[in-house]
């Protein structure tokens, strides 16, 4: 396993395909400034979810977990003028940096952040019976995602898109005697994608700048 080689090659890859982008590259900058995490999307797998938004003709999209809102901006993009991104972020801190990088970047007109806890503001969705989104992108803790991923089912309607990110784990993800809540939490996750008869699924590893990881994708098809 050759990490440079994978970092050489994302390289390669981003400059050949993807145009500089001041906005992003702003958001990336802040986001370090202000001590987040790199833990954002890597600029080909933010450009991965603007196009799979774009192939899915997305008006409504639900992402969990902003950090500094990179992510967010690549699917922001995406929506028509009157489409909405609704994002949920736990921590007020990085929330307070994704908003100025939103406006930064131009799409905090279609884009927000709700902050609190995600599966409380995802019940609270539930029970308002807000519209369905047509895509939902899952970046938070993932011992979460079986929680995370029921609430999203009732949040959504027939070709819903639902994507799990960093879901392999260095390939901690084989280990089903792991004690890693993350590990058991993603290992509950795929059970409940291949048991339900409403979700078509897959996933894909990865490597590259963001390491060996990889991410699901299923289609609601009832």
């Amino acid at each position: 396993m050759d990490e440079n080689l994978w970092n050489t090659i994302d390289e390669y890859l981003t400059s050949s395909l993807l145009p500089e982008d001041a906005s992003l590259d702003a958001a990336l900058h802040a986001s370090a400034e202000a001590g987040l995490p790199s833990i954002n999307v890597a600029p080909n797998q933010g450009k991965l979810l603007h196009l799979l938004a774009k192939l899915r003709g997305a008006r409504r999209i639900l992402e969990v977990g902003t950090l500094g809102g990179y992510s967010t901006i690549w699917l922001a993009r995406a929506l028509p003028p009157t489409g909405q991104l609704i994002s949920l972020e736990g921590n007020s801190d990085y929330a307070q940096v994704a908003r100025a990088n939103l406006e930064r970047a131009g799409v905090s007109g279609v884009a927000s952040i709700v902050v609190g806890a995600a599966a409380q503001t995802l019940a609270q969705f539930v029970a308002d019976n807000v519209e369905p989104f047509d895509m939902i992108f899952l970046d938070a803790d993932k011992k979460s995602y079986p929680e995370y991923l029921r609430l999203s089912l009732q949040l959504s309607r027939v070709g819903t898109l639902i994507v799990g990110d960093n879901v392999i784990r260095r390939g901690r993800i084989a280990d089903h005697a792991s004690s890693d809540p993350d590990v058991a939490g993603l290992h509950e996750f795929f059970r409940l994608l291949g048991s339900n008869p409403r979700l078509d699924s897959t996933a894909i590893q990865t490597v590259g700048t963001k390491g060996w990881d990889g991410f699901s994708m299923t289609l609601v098809t009832a």
